[in-house]
């Protein structure tokens, strides 16, 4: 299995260093134009998550983001350094009373577009897998 890694400070600017992370991961290895669309929306929508709600903007702490890739798949691991969330009991954005809200909608999506995706360390770390 072949990996790459980055750490970033905790600026929402750095969200332009992840698509050019993902653009290069792209140059290095065989991922599909079919996948990379929901790559590129899921990553940053996890990161821009890390950022915001994990270290809640603090520039002194970072966001890593490491892609682990093999000939079946290609994996994204996303750690913040905040003490995670509940991922258990997430509203749903698709219900009524929650329809009108600006936010909530990142994990519905990040999930619609996976093929699978899982969180560790109470939810300050998530791996999103993307089936080659």
């Amino acid at each position: 299995m072949k990996s790459i890694k980055i750490s970033i400070p905790s600026l929402i600017d750095n969200i332009k260093v992840v698509e050019s992370f993902i653009d290069n991961a792209r140059e290095q290895f065989p991922i599909d134009e079919d996948i990379y669309g929901n790559i590129m929306i899921s990553v940053t929508e996890c990161v821009t998550n890390a950022i915001l709600h994990g270290n809640k903007k603090d520039k002194e702490k970072t966001v890593d983001l490491e892609l682990q890739f093999d000939e079946e798949q290609v994996t994204f691991i996303i750690k913040d350094q905040g003490p995670g969330f509940d991922y258990e009991h997430l509203e749903d954005p698709t219900s009524p009373e929650n329809l009108e809200k600006s936010g909530g909608r990142g994990i519905y999506i990040i999930k619609h577009l996976c093929d699978e995706v899982k969180f560790e360390d109470k939810g300050s770390r998530t791996l999103l897998t993307f089936y080659m």
